[in-house]
């Protein structure tokens, strides 16, 4: 495990740091606020994609959500885990930079004041970042007893979304914004927030009480209390980040429309 969570630590890193020079050599024109954003929505999307891709390949392997296991998903908990940490400064670093090309006076060094801005304007990003790295991960690796891999690969299924993010955030950088690709991929964004984002809990629920023979409306009551709460802690920021997504898609479709 420790083998995998540096290869983690290394891929990541370096990926995150390499962008960056790539693309201050590839567009001069670039502001490193342009550079650092570009850099860190594509590590995002490249963790989604691998993320997904160990969800998918986990839930199609297990045959019963309980006790069956599968080698990617465990693999990926370690190899993932340091992107938590480096998207969490990525984030801060673009944040930083964006104020500073705006002319804020107090961007102009780093410093315990603008770390708090940081944290004010994205506490919801920062509490998720934190809670991956000291709740759910460590559980994940240590405290599930080689239990319940399929759950763990429909919660890494949830990142499929934010890779179309992502590629949004992209789109609009190289100045595409105004394009049909920005219009599907707005779909899209919709359209795998609302599979794998909301209704892969039901999905869950429903498939846990198939694989034991209990009637879905019955399946809460069978499931120890912490699950559920778990379950709607997880659910109810998703919520609010659809409906902030569905607010964006109505601002692409307006301008497109005007």
């Amino acid at each position: 495990m420790l083998k995998t969570l540096v290869s983690g630590t290394l891929t990541f890193t370096g990926l995150y740091f390499g962008f960056r020079k790539v693309f201050r050599w590839t567009f001069p024109r670039w502001t490193d606020a342009d550079v650092l954003i570009v850099s860190e929505r594509l590590l995002d999307a490249i963790h989604a994609s691998l993320a997904t891709a160990s969800g998918v390949i986990t839930v199609t392997s297990c045959k019963h959500v309980m006790t069956d296991s599968h080698w990617a998903l465990n693999g990926f908990i370690a190899f993932g885990y340091p992107y938590s940490a480096i998207d969490l400064y990525a984030s801060y670093m673009s944040h930083f930079h964006t104020h500073r090309l705006r002319g804020n006076s107090k961007y102009n060094k780093h410093s315990l004041m603008t770390l708090k801005a940081f944290v004010s304007q994205y506490w919801l990003t920062v509490l998720h970042h934190l809670a991956v790295l000291g709740i759910f991960l460590p559980i994940g690796m240590f405290y599930r007893r080689g239990l319940g891999d399929f759950f763990i690969g429909c919660l890494f299924i949830t990142e499929l979304s934010v890779a179309f993010v992502s590629i949004s955030k992209l789109i609009v950088q190289v100045g595409l914004e105004n394009s049909r690709l920005h219009k599907l991929n707005s779909i899209l964004v919709l359209i795998t927030f609302i599979l794998c984002r909301i209704m892969i809990f039901p999905y869950m629920y429903w498939k846990y009480g198939h694989d034991f023979g209990i009637p879905l409306h019955k399946v809460p009551s069978h499931l120890p209390w912490h699950c559920n709460v778990g379950n709607v802690a997880v659910l109810l920021p998703q919520l609010y980040w659809f409906y902030l997504q569905l607010k964006k898609a109505q601002r692409v479709f307006r301008h497109k429309k005007d």
